[in-house]
């Protein structure tokens, strides 16, 4: 099992890895964007494959960063971290019983014996 530093390192490198893959999205997008302009103005011209390179570049760096963050989002559990304790123990009850000849030490229900209990019967 992890420990709770590894769990918040885990978080951050999540959050961290978003923030990135969407820049390394606006990146891909703005050098296709420039790769298309400069191919269709001038083809073949050294700005085009200069263009290209960073296109790939940042594809590369995009298809990285999703990996990664594919591979922690994973390894998580599905169900939410609770960062605070419960307020109460689960499985106990805090309500009453449905009667009050159910309760403990009254006599002659469910064999209870009110002497066990040091109750003395009326």
């Amino acid at each position: 099992m992890a420990s709770m530093t590894d769990r918040i390192m885990s978080l951050r490198a999540v959050r961290q890895l978003r923030r990135v893959r969407a820049f390394y999205a606006v990146g891909a997008l703005m050098w296709a964007t420039s790769t298309a302009w400069t191919g269709w103005q001038s083809p073949g011209s050294r700005q085009m494959w200069v263009s290209v390179l960073l296109l790939v570049i940042f594809t590369g760096l995009l298809l990285t960063a999703s990996l990664w963050l594919q591979r922690l989002q994973g390894t998580g559990s599905a169900v939410p971290a609770h960062h605070a304790a419960p307020r109460r123990a689960p499985g106990r009850t805090t309500r009453m019983p449905d009667s009050p000849r159910a309760w403990p030490g009254r006599p002659g229900v469910c064999g209870s014996d009110s002497r066990a209990y040091g109750f003395t019967p009326l």
